[in-house]
């Protein structure tokens, strides 16, 4: 939205913002630090994912081994590689990525109200609710299956695996208020470091027993599959841990640009995981029997300590992109009206994208703690694991294949061909997931669906809440009315607007109980745009519609904190002289009264009201002033 005013330069617009970004962060530091943030969780996978899909298969054989190798190979070939890394990466908004950036970019050829938006919606709330889970069990099994190599160190150690489990995450969340940005610096070293070792680690063994890259052929994988038709399901299942991160890669590319990212799959990380997982592989075709914790046996004992340290700090690294992942999808979700007005805190006076949910941090943490102590290990945690995100995982194939026929303009063969390849993968990994059910995948489900209820309750409540409240407002047209003949006292009262067309509760309020309005009067309405961020130059729009009676439109993308003092800020530059500390703030807070009726519709109303109630107030969430704050109440009735 341009801004009135003259004499300002004309600022790039955001594409062309965005472009800058993406060649400014392609550089050796921009790849080590994707290394690091955007590969954290696919990256420590070869801890588990190998040794979870062999015992799916119900037994060791060579057959066995070959066939799951070329089942996990395939996997990250076709849904890392071919669809996220290739494909969906070329799905951002702005340079953002992840399910609800992918979400407002197919909102944009959507007609509002729409069967087609509402399926949308539908689906982007159910992959968010999906992502989110993975967020809880990602930390425990990720952290608990490096932790478990102490007992390769000593058997005796197996009593300690709990206790410093919980002693890691304990610091790891106690650790997100003070921010990552002091550290961040040695996340993208260190996991190259892992990923150049687990490589090394993994060459040795093929280089001794190179029949194992007969693995290569899918052939080995569906023979595997066809042989063993019991448990087939159940071993898509354990080959889909291999791929879990993918997801996450797509939501935390945004922290560099595509072409980092892309170059470090394609040059250090792809490789190196491909390499660990057959040499994996080649040791248990050595051993000809299966083994537990099999990515320590790759190393020589007087390694093994170091091995279990490094691996500890980068479970620690994937569990931090997954929490901070968490953060911005919460903020997201608050920003596109999924979710209640949240306490967001930034971290960093650099990184935008470096914030701190408290509300999050301690809902994910006790469920972190549950899951690690309920499961008491890896194995059994490998059960639940991956029985959420993948619904995120078909979502973001069906709304990429939506903006690639309306957005990208490819021709439906081409649509058709690639985007039906991926969710046939995802389906099967949908079926081999639901084999994981009774073994605890139920647990993430059922947090996937009340959060899914929490989101359609929220966005649900919000609409009817705005219906209700248009039924009492007034009609912008008739402000000048509502103001003429009003006793003006010294001063700017600034009102904030949820609806640009409607004067504000605040000020009828105000004019209603205190009979006066101030001498001048600024109207501020904050959208949420959809795209990430917007363009500082084209932020405002200032409108005078009465003498001394002021519009003003701010916009902030759905990854910003919207901030007022910086929206009055940006008013002096148009002609418009406003400073916080000689201004009133006026808040309406809307007091819901849920109608009883019986049903699901009535609890959702009821939820609604109650949430209303402790969403955090506008005025901390637009970061006003607060001893300039006053907040005046509307009872409202749905």
């Amino acid at each position: 939205m341009a801004g009135v005013g003259g004499g300002t330069t004309e600022a790039p617009s955001a594409v062309q913002e965005s472009k800058v970004n993406n060649a400014r962060r392609f550089s050796l530091p921009a790849v080590v630090g994707a290394t690091g943030i955007v590969y954290g969780d696919i990256g420590t996978s070869p801890l588990y994912a190998l040794e979870q899909s062999l015992s799916a298969a119900g037994g060791f054989s060579p057959a066995a081994v070959l066939g799951v190798l070329s089942l996990i190979f395939w996997s990250l070939m076709i849904s890392v590689t071919l669809k996220y890394v290739t494909i969906i990466m070329r799905a951002d908004n702005q340079g953002e990525g992840g399910i609800l950036a992918l979400f407002a970019l197919a909102q944009r050829r959507l007609i509002h109200g729409s069967t087609w938006a509402k399926i949308v919606v539908g689906l982007a709330l159910a992959g968010t609710a999906t992502f989110f889970c993975d967020a809880l069990i990602t930390p425990a099994i990720s952290v608990l299956s490096a932790v478990e190599g102490l007992e390769v160190l000593n058997p005796g150690f197996k009593s300690y695996v709990i206790p410093a489990t919980i002693a890691v995450i304990l610091v790891l969340f106690a650790y997100q208020r003070r921010g990552t940005a002091s550290v961040a610096k040695l996340f993208g070293p260190i996991m190259v470091v892992w990923f150049v070792l687990i490589a090394a680690l993994g060459a040795i063994p093929i280089i001794r027993h190179p029949e194992v890259l007969q693995a290569l052929n899918p052939y080995m994988g569906i023979s595997l599959l066809f042989h063993r038709p019991p448990v087939a399901l159940a071993i898509i299942g354990g080959a889909f841990l291999a791929i879990t991160g993918g997801e996450a890669l797509y939501a935390d590319m945004g922290h560099f640009g595509k072409t980092p990212v892309r170059i470090a799959w394609f040059a250090l990380v792809g490789p190196a995981l491909v390499i660990n997982y057959f040499g994996q592989g080649a040791l248990l075709l050595e051993m000809g029997k299966p083994a537990e914790h099999l990515l320590y046996h790759l190393v020589p004992a007087p390694m093994l300590p170091w091995l279990v340290v490094l691996a500890t700090m980068a479970t620690v690294i994937a569990s931090q992109a997954t929490i901070s992942g968490a953060f911005s999808m919460a903020r997201q979700a608050v920003q596109l009206d999924l979710l209640p007005r949240l306490r967001v805190l930034q971290t960093s006076a650099v990184e935008q994208g470096q914030i701190y949910v408290p509300i999050v941090n301690w809902l994910v943490f006790p469920a972190v703690i549950l899951f690690v102590v309920g499961f008491g290990s890896s194995d059994a945690l490998g059960g639940a694991y991956g029985a959420a995100v993948v619904g995120t995982m078909v979502v973001t194939t069906i709304l990429g294949a939506f903006v690639a026929a309306t957005q990208w303009n490819w021709p439906k063969w081409q649509v058709a061909a690639l985007f039906g390849l991926m969710l046939v993968t995802d389906l099967a990994f949908v079926a081999g997931n639901m084999t994981k059910v009774p073994a605890g995948g139920w647990i993430p489900l059922t947090l996937a669906g009340a959060l899914y209820l929490v989101f359609m309750t929220w966005r649900g409540g919000r609409i009817e809440l705005r219906a209700a409240l248009a039924k009492l407002a007034v009609p912008r047209a008739e402000l000048t009315k509502l103001v003429a003949g009003v006793h003006r006292v010294p001063g700017t009262g600034v009102f904030l607007a949820s609806n640009a067309s409607l004067v504000p509760s605040a000020l009828i309020r105000n004019i209603e109980h205190n009979a006066v309005v101030h001498q001048r009067v600024i109207i501020l309405n904050v959208e949420i745009a959809d795209t990430p961020r917007q363009d500082p130059a084209r932020r405002l729009k200032v409108e005078e519609v009465a003498p001394g009676v002021h519009y003003i439109t701010a916009r902030f993308g759905f990854m910003e904190t919207p901030d007022v003092a910086e929206a009055l800020k940006a008013c002096r530059a148009r002609g418009l002289r406003v400073f916080t500390e000689d201004s009133s703030f006026f808040v309406g807070r809307h007091v819901v009264r849920a109608r009883p009726l019986p049903g699901l519709r009535g609890v959702q109303r009821r939820l609604f009201a109650r949430m209303q109630q402790y969403s955090t107030q506008a005025a901390e969430f637009f970061r006003m002033p607060f001893r300039d704050v006053v907040i005046l109440n509307t009872a409202v009735e749905i």
